[in-house]
């Protein structure tokens, strides 16, 4: 049995998903080195060194690809603009997770990510079912989740923030279906 590949480079009008590479750690460390960035995230401590970057794209160099993806989102202009991944904590049931730098705001790359890796998610994943969650203070990020297809299920998690000391936050809880 051959090892399944799945960085594939995904297309949109703007954007690339593609696998990241080594050479993307200067730059996630720059982005992803901001209070406002990192504290709208479960994982991303702040502060965010070049050391975390490259250590986390270790950590995505192993991952095994039927239980998890990573997606560098490289914007056809800017470069890279931010990340975006899938983790199977839970057999078939992927959690969609993904962080824009400050610049890159309010420009709709968040919402034409997410769309393009949930075809993905569906057709070269094979998933049926994606879910999400945002700190309920983002909403910026719920209307992302919404526009991209995502349904709240009603649910209200407190989920950590290692950029805040790992303080819990109101979560609310959404689901995608295929």
């Amino acid at each position: 049995m051959c090892a399944l590949d799945i960085r594939p480079a995904i297309g949109t009008e703007r954007l690339i998903l593609r696998g990241p590479v080594a050479a993307d750690a200067p730059l996630i460390a720059e982005l992803a080195n901001d209070l406002g960035v990192a504290g709208m995230t479960t994982t991303i401590p702040h502060p965010y060194s070049q050391a975390d970057a490259e250590d986390h794209l270790a950590r995505v160099a192993r991952l095994n690809p039927r239980a998890g993806a990573e997606f560098a989102i490289e914007h056809r202009t800017f470069g890279l603009i931010g990340m975006l991944g899938f983790r199977e904590e839970e057999p078939r049931r992927p959690q969609l997770g993904y962080w824009l730098g400050r610049p890159f705001w309010g420009r709709g790359y968040a919402t034409e990510a997410v769309r393009a890796a949930l075809d993905w998610a569906r057709g070269d994943w094979r998933r049926g079912a994606v879910w999400a969650g945002h700190f309920a203070e983002n909403r910026a990020s719920g209307q992302v989740l919404v526009k991209a297809g995502f349904l709240y299920t009603g649910d209200l998690e407190r989920k950590p923030c290692a950029a805040r000391g790992g303080r819990t936050m109101a979560t609310r809880m959404m689901v995608w279906l295929a």
